[in-house]
């Protein structure tokens, strides 16, 4: 789960990690009353989306880049008009690009430098770690590719935790001295104790900057959350915004069905992760493309197997469906009821290849041949992939 650069900016107040104020603003009277707000101060209007890359971006429009300096609330007005409701093409949005539903005014910052921080999980090591590096604002990919040496990674012990020793090694190695390297320490301990309270996965911040009277503040962030984790923060839970992700993974998300939506044309209904990926590999051998990631898990309902055949219906570019069961705690039958309730439900407008194996799996093949439906049974995994690229042709 992801939140707003707004609502970043709530949780560092929270724990008092030191960021310009901003206020956000869903309409341009909105915005002209926070720029009136922060009267007397500098001042930056930025749009407020799901995707890095904002100030380089451009509207469809024509209207150039998410991110503006302004000088009053008439330019504010303004600029928030030429934004809300218009859709932001970024790097990282793809020329779809993303509607713009909300603009942050928020107090400029006069910059002497700009560094790039970050908290993340390494799968790796299972550890936390600090990424960082004295070139900020710009892409961390551009940086790790360009000059990997400027980047410096430090991995926290999960027991000891971020010790001040540790704090002070890498302010010293992205050049802070003084009491400017108090306020990076103080800042990134605030930080970390924040990735850790809220389980999230990665907190990034592009850029951090020092200022000339001496203060490091956090002036743009990005925040992921372990969703496994949600359910003890009801409060980040509430900050989710459903009209940022795809509707598919959120109808998806009502069922606990865990679903990614991909570029093909052969959708996948499987039970478990590893199965998921393994289905999606075999169908791309056998020369057809996966259309999503669909893990019902394992111990899917009927209802639960009939929502996730609605959701795969629901993309326009599927021209088939395999699914793929293999039954431990998953009773194959199970999936043949809601495979046969969604097909009665939807019609069945294009070829299904079910592959079953497992649990109860003679009642669920059983079932789906006693359905009179045209679906056609897979013996093996390869048999299935085989049959559903052939029908989709």
């Amino acid at each position: 789960m992801n939140i707003h650069e707004y609502q970043a900016k709530e949780l560092f107040d929270q724990f008092g990690v030191p960021s310009p104020k901003g206020k956000v603003a869903s309409t341009p009277e909105e915005a002209a009353a926070a720029a009136q707000e922060f009267a007397g101060a500098k001042l930056v209007i930025k749009a407020q989306v799901h995707a890095g890359g904002r100030g380089k971006g451009h509207f469809k429009n024509g209207f150039q880049g998410g991110v503006h300096l302004i000088e009053s609330p008439d330019q504010a007005a303004e600029f928030a008009s030429k934004m809300l409701n218009e859709t932001l093409v970024t790097v990282q949005t793809g020329e779809e690009g993303r509607l713009v539903r909300k603009v942050m005014v928020a107090e400029a910052v006069d910059i002497t430098h700009e560094y790039y921080l970050s908290i993340l999980m390494d799968r790796a090591t299972s550890r936390p770690v600090i990424v960082a590096s004295t070139e900020g604002g710009m892409s961390i990919e551009d940086v790790a590719h360009d000059t990997p040496e400027k980047i410096i990674r430090h991995h926290v012990h999960p027991l000891l935790g971020l010790q001040p020793y540790e704090l002070r090694k890498l302010s010293a190695e992205l050049g802070f001295h003084g009491e400017q390297s108090k306020e990076f320490c103080r800042l990134v301990a605030k930080l970390y104790k924040l990735f850790l309270t809220c389980d999230c996965s990665m907190v990034e911040i592009n850029p951090l900057v020092s200022t000339p009277d001496g203060r490091v503040l956090a002036l743009d962030a990005k925040f992921g959350f372990d969703d496994n984790a949600l359910y003890r923060h009801p409060d980040i839970v509430a900050m989710r915004d459903p009209e940022e992700e795809d509707p598919r993974e959120v109808a998806a998300s009502e069922f606990n069905l865990n679903y990614i939506g991909l570029d093909g044309n052969i959708a996948c209904l499987v039970n478990g992760a590893g199965l998921a990926m393994a289905t999606m590999d075999i169908i791309k051998h056998y020369g057809g493309e996966p259309a999503n990631f669909l893990d019902v898990g394992g111990g899917a309902t009927k209802e639960q197997v009939t929502a996730a055949f609605k959701i795969i219906l629901g993309d326009p570019n599927v021209k088939g469906i395999l699914i793929n069961i293999f039954g431990g705690i998953m009773d194959c039958n199970v999936i043949a009821e809601g495979v046969i309730a969604a097909a009665k439900e939807t019609g069945l407008p294009i070829p299904l290849v079910v592959r079953l194996e497992g649990n109860n799996v003679e009642a669920g093949k059983a079932t789906l041949a006693a359905s009179g439906l045209d679906i056609t049974s897979g013996d093996t995994m390869a048999d299935a992939a085989k049959k559903i690229v052939a029908a989709v042709g």
